[in-house]
């Protein structure tokens, strides 16, 4: 039997870096406590909650134990370390749990001593940093409120707090960044050794100020300095070769670790097993339905205080739904697909759809799995796009 996930949405930061399409908010340190007594409020009811808002959940949920924990946002480090303390133990009171995995999401200028010490107590025992480049200038120019120093400041606290996890992020595409600048990140990341390292490509759309004005051709936000595509997949292959070289397994498109760090909740995504999302827009899979909460924090607030749970999608997936997420969400694994289980799991004939695909040499197939060509990960989304025409 699967195990259950759980994730927490924190949707607080300090700043709104310029690059952030997330439902993220700044506001006052006062809202923080109610939210996190709202969060768990929510945990504790989840059942009756559910029923109320129309979600059904399998009869074998709740037989599932709770073996990994994710506390994003958001910049959640922000929180007294005693409110992560609360939603942990919420969380074991309401399931069963047995907790290999619990990752906080953290800012290096965030980091204190007794902030580790206590989180270290409740449970936490994988941090993951939202670095995005080892680069001042970068920095400054992305909004980012730390500096290189904080980075170099903070791992060292958590190790000695016995934090024995611990990932790096960096953005491909942030404005100011060279070849050279982008191959100093990746040495310094390496140099201090993290067990895991996730490589993003910087996302345009209007959802971000950096995004919305690159799209309307504008030079604020030092948009005029973002390279180009071709510099982004030039420094993703850069990723690539370096990380490979040091020892690291790629797993994922976006995602590098030491053998044995995978991140163990964030495969449940890739692999469409179960978890549940707390918080305001938190998201959910129970393995027939899709669900998500309102984004807006006061609104989220509002509702559970009335008892109700403000979702702001709900989906029941259909066969045809369920195949289009197992391929594209399985070939995000570089280990690929296996389209003899999918075939007989779905009833279905999907090989013939890869033919193309192997012929212009964007997928490899090997007896029944299929899986992304090495040298075409960079544009992953054009070959998702291609397959599910």
């Amino acid at each position: 039997m699967q195990n259950l996930g759980i994730y927490i949405q924190v949707p607080f930061c300090q700043t709104k870096c310029t690059y952030c399409n997330f439902h993220t908010g700044v506001v006052s340190t006062a809202r923080f406590a109610p939210y996190i007594k709202t969060v768990c409020r929510e945990i504790c009811g989840y059942s009756q909650l559910y029923r109320g808002a129309g979600v059904t959940l399998p009869p074998s949920f709740h037989d599932m134990r709770v073996d990994t924990v994710y506390i994003g946002g958001g910049t959640p480090s922000l929180l007294d370390p005693e409110h992560l303390q609360e939603i942990l133990d919420s969380i074991r009171t309401t399931f069963e749990t047995d907790l290999s995995e619990v990752t906080l999401e953290a800012d290096p200028e965030t980091i204190e001593d007794r902030k580790a010490e206590v989180w270290v107590r409740a449970g936490v025992n994988r941090v993951s940093f939202g670095l995005q480049s080892f680069s001042d200038k970068e920095l400054v120019a992305a909004g980012r409120m730390h500096r290189r120093a904080d980075i170099y400041r903070a791992v060292p606290v958590l190790r000695e707090r016995g934090i024995e996890n611990i990932s790096f992020d960096l953005i491909a595409g942030l404005p100011h960044q060279t070849r050279a600048s982008w191959q100093q990140s990746l040495h310094e990341l390496m140099k201090l050794a993290p067990e895991h390292v996730s490589i993003y490509l910087l996302e345009v759309d209007e959802a971000s100020r950096l995004g919305k004005e690159l799209l309307q051709g504008g030079s604020r936000y030092s948009a005029a300095s973002v390279p180009g595509d071709d510099d982004m997949a030039e420094f993703y292959e850069m990723a690539q070769e370096a990380l490979g070289g040091a020892g690291y397994h790629h797993y994922e498109i976006s995602n590098w670790a030491k053998p044995g760090f995978e991140s163990r909740h964030n495969l449940k995504y890739w692999r469409r097993h179960a978890y549940l999302g707390f918080g305001a827009g938190a998201h959910s899979f129970s393995g027939t339905e899709r669900w998500a909460n309102a984004h807006d924090a006061a609104a989220y607030v509002m509702a559970l205080e009335g008892k109700r749970l403000p979702l702001e999608q709900h989906e029941a997936l259909n066969r045809e739904r369920a195949l289009e997420e197992e391929l594209f969400l399985g070939l995000r694994e570089l280990d690929g697909i296996d389209l003899q289980r999918i075939e007989k799991q779905y009833g279905v004939t999907v090989t013939a759809r890869f033919d193309p695909l192997a012929k212009s040499g964007l997928v490899e197939r090997q007896g029944s799995r299929v899986r992304l060509a090495p040298a075409r990960l960079s544009i992953s989304n054009e070959v998702f796009v291609e397959l599910l025409r």
